[in-house]
């Protein structure tokens, strides 16, 4: 898609603090944070959300989960907790139209979320 911006901060056309890429995934830094840690991990290839997924992206959202555990504890928030968040459409949350997935932590994380 030529109008995602994850799509561009994938392929290096837009900046991002990247903090770890592979065939699959990238995982950057919220350029607007919510906690002290706070990186969004997506997948590289564009699928604009979870209702868009299918049977063949299974394998593709274990290695999404397994990247935010990587973080996690390369961040050194592993032990003490963390939040993943997936937001669906825009009554979920979602302002961006291509999957991803929101590691926070660093902080007790409030619940519920306003």
């Amino acid at each position: 898609m030529t109008d995602c911006i994850f799509c561009k901060i994938v392929d290096n056309d837009i900046k991002a603090d990247i903090v770890y890429q592979d065939n699959q995934a990238t995982a950057f830094r919220d350029i607007n944070p919510a906690a002290p840690t706070h990186i969004l991990i997506v997948p590289n290839q564009h699928i604009e959300s979870v209702n868009a997924l299918g049977a063949e992206d299974e394998q593709l959202m274990g290695h999404l989960f397994r990247v935010a555990r990587q973080l996690a504890a390369q961040e050194g928030i592993a032990e003490s907790g963390y939040r993943m968040i997936t937001n669906t459409g825009a009554h979920g949350g979602q302002t961006v139209p291509h999957l991803h997935i929101h590691l926070m932590g660093g902080q007790p994380m409030k619940y519920p979320m306003g």
